[in-house]
């Protein structure tokens, strides 16, 4: 009788702390002066303003739609104005900044933004995202998920596109999250996502459902799998499976592991990212030294970036992950944008490819063949 083992996937997650701004009166400092905006009730009569000293060069505008003006007042000013009848409201000119999108600092780390200036985008290559699945109603996701599958059959994991755990849309979100003007922005933005469902809400699954998972990729003709998961425990029907999908002209990619310690001498790859046929990704931080937890053996091909990696979350969040798993999704991205500007290439040269232009960092058994770096492979 054979038993399946489940694979488990771990991963730290960094908090992102935050303290908004606000605007008020610095009443402890009444002689300095600043900016306010005033608003009276009714046409604001000029010896009124003067009354408290205030000179015409102070009166910095004055709008014509509402009984506002903008004045430069002291604090003892801005006081006496506040409490005035004629005096609706004063209130000091806070700055506001433009919300807009963040670029994680991976993205430039590979290459990426230099590449996405030059137009490669991933435009028309499809990645198949294998893990817990995609939430594709997300706001940086949803113009880029373009379909989905799952292994499971009960109803709480049936759907490729509900990701109670996170873990998926995060990946997916490093690959191609959508240029928009939101949130953040994935390595290649233009890429067709597909939601594998091959772990559940929990983040576990099973050999069975991850060759279940490549086997879909196979079948529906995606160019690169991205497995950020793994286990301890191979099988051959697995590697049979990982292997076919090499053969069928697959780009296979997977992290590392995240079984590595600080000095970083053992062989701790997990499956599938030890077989020949996948490339196994260790994870580094923004100096490019390996992270503590990122496995390490003769396995590991190439690196990324996988420590405080912001990405999306369901529920139109955002937060930081570690693990090389974050890694993974930084190779699958530029294996995207290097194969639209080369889309001769076979997955076999594109692979070389990558090898080849890699930034050498240190040991192979803990940096593969370095950085993983897009433009370098797309100029080479």
């Amino acid at each position: 009788m054979i038993f399946i083992k489940k694979l488990i996937l771990s991963w730290l997650v960094v908090c992102l702390m935050f303290l908004p701004a606000q605007a008020g009166f610095a009443t402890d400092t009444p002689s300095e002066s600043s900016d306010y905006l005033v608003k009276f009730n009714g046409a604001a009569e000029k010896g009124l303003i003067q009354a408290f000293g205030v000179e015409e060069e102070d009166i910095l505008h004055e709008y014509e739609l509402l009984s506002v003006k903008h004045i430069n007042l002291t604090g003892q000013q801005a006081q006496g104005l506040e409490r005035h009848p004629h005096v609706d409201m004063v209130e000091e000119n806070a700055e506001v900044q433009a919300l807009g999108q963040t670029v994680p600092w991976g993205v430039p780390h590979v290459q990426g933004t230099a590449a996405q200036e030059q137009g490669h985008t991933g435009d028309n290559v499809k990645v198949a995202i294998l893990d817990t699945g995609v939430d594709n109603t997300h706001e940086d996701l949803a113009d880029n998920v373009k379909g989905g599958h799952s292994v499971f059959d009960d109803s709480a994991n049936s759907d490729p596109y509900y990701d109670a755990n996170g873990h998926g849309t995060h990946v997916a979100g490093t690959v191609g999250a959508v240029n928009n003007d939101l949130g953040v922005i994935g390595v290649a933005y233009d890429a067709d996502l597909y939601a594998v469902k091959v772990l559940n809400n929990d983040g576990s699954g099973t050999l069975a459902g991850i060759a279940e998972g490549i086997e879909w990729s196979i079948e529906n003709d995606m160019d690169i799998i991205n497995m950020s998961l793994g286990g301890s425990q191979g099988s051959s029907i697995l590697e049979e499976f990982s292997d076919l999908a090499f053969d069928e002209g697959l780009l296979v990619v997977a992290a590392a592991g995240n079984s590595g310690n600080r000095g970083g001498n053992n062989d701790t790859v997990g499956y599938p990212a030890k077989y020949d046929s996948v490339i196994a990704v260790a994870a580094v931080d923004e100096n490019n030294s390996r992270a503590t937890f990122s496995s390490t053996g003769p396995a590991v091909e190439i690196a990324a970036p996988g420590v405080n990696v912001l990405s999306a979350v369901p529920g139109n969040d955002y937060a930081a992950f570690n693990g090389t798993s974050m890694a993974s999704p930084h190779v699958a991205g530029v294996a995207a944008q290097v194969w639209q500007a080369k889309p001769e290439l076979s997955n076999a040269e594109l692979r070389e490819l990558l090898n080849e232009t890699a930034k050498g960092l240190g040991p192979a058994h803990q940096y593969g063949h370095g950085l993983v770096q897009s433009l370098d492979a797309i100029g080479n």
